[in-house]
């Protein structure tokens, strides 16, 4: 890109950089210092900016520059994430948000442990939600890794490196200045800039089509260079039966993962009430289906624009289809139009990756302190305060998905999301769902559904095509590739519910039967909720 791109490109994500900072900076000044005010921000927003910060938490650089990137590459089956990102809220709102906020206080281990052995199942259901946050830190990473490998013309590695060093560095800054009400902020001022990025960008479009959606499809189609087949389902996921089970696997992921995300789990405490909760999800769907069907359009733009090649020789992955796709809508490369537009575009890609990586590191932060360490500090000795704990974990799981970003800097950034989505759906949601609805649940069988669900979704990415064995991987050069699928959901969330079934049914521990009672009503009255 040239000088003018980069500069004001520059300006405006350091002109996002300073707001976000100024308001962490001003939340850190009026806090009261407590763990409700730093994981849950005093439960002070109301359900229109918790729902537009639950947008902002979802709206990751997955969907804006993955999922675009994926449609232009693929059409069709790029479109399944699209659908799967969507229909998971449904999951959310009808069996999780209102209960969840009844139930809990600041993590997923709070809903488990009201009913079971504490210890246990803290430090399960804390590793589990560690676990999911890293892998979606990294794709946040990736994301802004691809984005300054292409406003400094892609050449320097060293660049892409220092910029993910960057994003990780800010991240902790904003989480442990601020806690949740400054990430909070963050999340309502990106998603009102991503939307109007979006909507703007949907209307060049469109304007460039005169309206005609037909046309819009059928130029896509013949630039892709696959004919009527672009619009079709298989390109990627019909070759055979490998990839049709692939396409399954990847959709139970999108659709069952949203619901176990520690991230989106969070943000339903930070309202008053759950009747709140369930309002937050109603402005939140509306918010992200109105984003994900102008996504579907950018996506068969960029390819009907630039042309699916175009797409991949800026970055194999297709990450850039989107900052490309603004720069050849505003006059092409020297324009001033199509600077501005670029600039703005990578501003708010910048903006989009930043505002998510801070509320999945306040997430897993949480996890470390609230659960785990909560769990297995030694009794007798003065306790550290947890929210010292938390930005102390923050820093750490910073650094890991700094080297994990590092490391796989070539792999679609939406495709990363669906693997998380998949330990979230594994590992997470037998035990939330088990623990909300099954009477009989004890604590074997929560450990069990956690670990059981886990432990098969990492091992067998592992030993996918995804870690070795194919051009595309993280590690080419190695052939250790057991396990056929991309993606592990169709085997591991299974084998979460089973494990989770099993343990319940050898476990001797009589279950409780007044505690099922008092979360029972608690979770549909709200009475007692914190």
């Amino acid at each position: 890109m040239t000088g003018e791109h980069q500069t004001l490109a520059l300006l405006l994500f350091s002109a996002f950089v300073a707001v976000t900072l100024g308001i962490t900076t001003w939340v850190g000044r009026n806090r009261r210092g407590s763990a409700e005010e730093f994981y849950a921000g005093g439960r002070l927003f109301s359900p229109m900016e918790n729902g537009f910060a639950i947008a902002g938490d979802y709206m990751s650089a997955a969907s804006f520059l993955g999922v675009t990137g994926l449609i232009a590459l693929f059409g069709y089956d790029g479109l399944l994430y699209v659908v799967g990102f969507l229909v998971a809220w449904l999951v959310v709102l009808f069996l999780v948000a209102e209960l969840v906020r009844n139930c809990g206080r600041f993590t997923l281990a709070d809903v488990v442990a009201a009913r079971m052995r504490e210890r246990p199942v803290r430090i399960a259901a804390g590793t589990s939600s560690v676990t999911v946050s890293v892998l979606y830190l990294v794709a946040q990473m990736v994301g802004a890794g691809s984005l300054v490998a292409l406003l400094l013309g892609g050449t320097s590695d060293a660049a892409r490196a220092w910029t993910v060093i960057g994003v990780g560095a800010l991240m902790v800054v904003y989480v442990s200045l601020g806690g949740m009400r400054a990430t909070t902020w963050i999340q309502i001022v990106k998603a009102v800039l991503l939307l109007g990025g979006t909507i703007a960008l949907t209307v060049l479009v469109l304007m460039r089509f005169h309206g005609d959606l037909n046309r819009l499809l059928l130029t896509a189609a013949e630039r892709s260079g696959h004919g009527e087949a672009f619009l079709a389902p298989g390109l990627k996921y019909g070759g055979d039966w490998t990839a049709r089970f692939d396409f399954i696997s990847l959709g139970l992921a999108l659709v069952l993962g949203t619901a176990g995300l520690p991230h989106i789990l969070s943000r339903f405490y930070t309202v008053p009430t759950a009747r709140a909760a369930r309002r937050s999800v109603v402005w939140a769907v509306g918010l992200i289906g109105g984003f994900y069907l102008m996504t579907i359009v950018l996506g068969f733009g960029a390819a009907a624009v630039l042309g699916p090649e175009a797409v991949r020789g800026s970055n194999a992955a297709g990450n850039t289809a989107v900052p490309l796709l603004a720069l050849d809508l505003g006059g092409g490369a020297g324009s001033t139009g199509g600077t501005v537009l670029f600039a703005i575009v990578a501003a708010v890609a910048f903006a989009t990756i930043l505002a998510v990586v801070a509320g999945i590191t306040l997430a897993s932060s949480a996890s470390v302190a609230h659960d785990l360490y909560a769990s297995v500090r030694r009794r007798g000795r003065r306790p550290r305060s947890e929210v010292a704990v938390a930005r102390v974990a923050a820093v750490g799981v910073g650094v890991v998905a700094i080297a994990l970003g590092l490391l796989a800097r070539d792999l679609n950034v939406a495709f990363l999301v669906g693997l998380a989505f998949a330990v979230a759906a594994s590992a997470n949601l037998p035990v939330l769902l088990y623990s909300l609805f099954w009477r009989g649940f004890t604590t074997r069988g929560a450990v069990w559904a956690v670990y059981g669900g886990l432990a098969p979704a990492v091992v067998l990415v592992v030993l996918s095509p995804v870690v070795s064995g194919s051009p595309d991987s993280l590690f080419p050069g190695i052939d250790f590739q057991y396990f056929p699928l991309q993606n592990p959901g169709l085997v591991s969330i299974p084998l979460g519910f089973l494990a989770g079934w099993l343990g319940t049914l050898t476990s001797t521990e009589v279950p409780d039967e007044a505690k099922h009672a008092e979360t029972e009503v608690r979770s549909l009255t709200g009475a007692g909720a914190a």
